[in-house]
């Protein structure tokens, strides 16, 4: 037997592993979803990895019996997430529905992550999107050397999860062009496959079913035809619905990207983080957090998201270039590139809200020096 401690190959796998930007879910996430599996005594659909009840622990978080503390994926409405799984323990195919930046793509891939044990079987929604993505393509050499055959045939991710009773993903399902969208129907409501070309089909085995995602940005794009949208369970991801839960998640994937990017902890960043976040959500309620004072609200989304690239790149600009510790300079420039998307509304959008709320903001001043600097 090979002793895995000391083989270089197992060696040369881990630093591989290391040294990736970003981890799939399954793999930066293998010890909760192997505790969870070890402890998970409820009964599993078919195929999959885990309970619906273990999915749910594993994206909301929680402790285990033996003490393992599983950290929150997404922090959100339980209910929200107890549907989501449950409906892809039946024949109907999950649409995860929201605006830009809440969480659809995350909650997909940890869905598909603690189901399948793998989150790789996506196809990534685009005007240019064709059939083939969806359906199967060919080895065209093969192809032309021996004609149509299963070897010339390239499945597509949809396949292979059909086949192998997996969970499959389609990220920005209406930028998919509409017939290529209409594809799906016959997969989603016979859980078939034909490939007439061979004069065969590929069936769905249990565990098979598909998540995929679309943002309210996008309505009047590609919109699903009824058919399509009778095959899918719409669940609709909210925003945070309070400061306290927006910062929170903010706080969290800023320190798993900065892990990733080996970024230094640096003092400072829980006050620019909820600085960062009040200013976004007020600028997208059109009011301050105490509802005394109405502000315009700018082009962009202002999301969960965008708020995390800020803080990040805050980190960055605080290691490398400011003193080490995270200061309202560092966020203020992401902060506006964010606000201001058209240059000629939204810099208005931005002037006023500076100028009659953060000037007048007790504890911000150095928020409201750095914006002005920042916009010149």
């Amino acid at each position: 037997m090979t002793d895995l401690t000391t083989d270089p190959t197992t060696d040369a796998a881990t630093d591989a592993a290391a040294d990736v930007l970003r981890q799939h879910a399954e793999d930066a996430f293998a010890a909760e979803l192997a505790a969870l599996a070890a402890q998970d005594e409820r009964p599993r659909p078919e195929r999959w990895r885990l309970s619906p009840w273990a999915v749910a622990t594993y994206l909301l978080g929680g402790e285990l019996p033996d003490g393992t503390v599983i950290t929150p994926k997404y922090i959100g409405p339980r209910r929200v997430v107890e549907v989501a799984v449950t409906t892809l323990a039946t024949d109907r195919a999950l649409l995860l529905l929201g605006v830009p930046g809440t969480a659809k793509t995350w909650v997909s891939e940890h869905l598909a992550a603690a189901i399948s044990g793998d989150s790789t079987l996506l196809v990534q929604g685009t005007a240019g999107t064709p059939e083939e993505a969806v359906r199967y393509g060919w080895n065209y050499a093969q192809l032309l050397t021996n004609g149509p055959s299963r070897e010339a045939l390239v499945p597509s991710p949809l396949m292979r999860a059909m086949a192998d009773g997996r969970i499959a993903r389609v990220e920005e399902l209406t930028r998919i062009p509409a017939d290529v969208q209409d594809s799906l129907i016959t997969i989603l409501s016979e859980k078939t496959l034909p490939i007439p070309e061979l004069g065969t089909e590929t069936q769905a085995v249990r565990g098979f079913n598909l998540i995929a995602t679309a943002n309210d940005r996008d309505r009047g794009v590609n919109e699903l035809s009824s058919a399509l949208r009778r095959r899918f369970n719409t669940v609709v991801l909210p925003l945070p619905g309070s400061l306290e839960e927006e910062v929170e998640i903010v706080t969290r994937r800023v320190e798993q990207l900065g892990r990733s990017l080996r970024l230094p902890e640096l003092p400072g960043g829980a006050e620019e983080i909820r600085r960062v976040v009040t200013v976004f959500r007020e600028l997208r309620a059109g009011v301050t957090a105490d509802g005394r004072t109405k502000v315009k609200t700018p082009s962009g989304t202002l999301s969960t998201a965008e708020a995390i690239s800020v803080v990040t790149n805050g980190l960055a600009l605080a290691a490398h270039f400011g003193d080490g510790v995270l200061r309202a300079g560092d966020v203020a420039a992401g902060v506006i590139g964010a606000v201001v998307r058209d240059p000629a509304a939204d810099q208005v959008v931005w002037r006023e809200y500076v100028e009659g709320v953060v000037r007048e903001r007790d504890g911000w001043k150095d928020f409201y020096r750095a914006a002005r600097e920042n916009a010149r």
